[in-house]
């Protein structure tokens, strides 16, 4: 069994995927403080300074002895009143987003790199042969 598990592990495809995950992880973390610290700002500038990640509706009531600021969504999200925080959700769409986009520019760019389907190179041979004989 310790065999198989070492076979395993010594794939390439198993390799391939943990630095993948690893990658992909790091890229995740770039692109969070690429949005938060760059995009939204610039966003909450032209927006008159809305902070997304503090937007929120209190869904509840706030408890008589909380003493924060009834603004505070990380405070009032600790003392336990329910909130529908839709500003996170706007800048975890946003990272989305651009994530989507980043991936989609790499996965054109290696299409073009890409070695040409089979028939594309057949139907190229056969009219390099036909020009031969002409």
């Amino acid at each position: 069994m310790l065999q198989e598990f070492k076979a395993f592990i010594a794939r390439g495809n198993v390799l391939d995927l943990a630095v993948a995950v690893i990658i992909g992880a790091a890229f995740g973390a770039v692109v969070t403080s690429f949005t938060e610290d760059m995009v939204m700002p610039i966003i909450g500038l032209v927006s008159g300074g809305a902070d997304f990640t503090s937007l929120f509706v209190v869904l509840g009531s706030i408890p008589a002895d909380y003493a924060g600021s009834p603004t505070d969504y990380e405070a009032l999200k600790k003392a336990g009143v329910p909130l529908f925080g839709y500003g996170k959700f706007v800048t975890a769409f946003i990272n989305f987003v651009i994530i989507a986009f980043v991936i989609f520019l790499m996965v054109k760019a290696a299409n073009k790199a890409m070695a040409k389907p089979a028939e594309a190179l057949l139907a190229e041979i056969r009219d390099e042969l036909r020009k031969g004989r002409g």
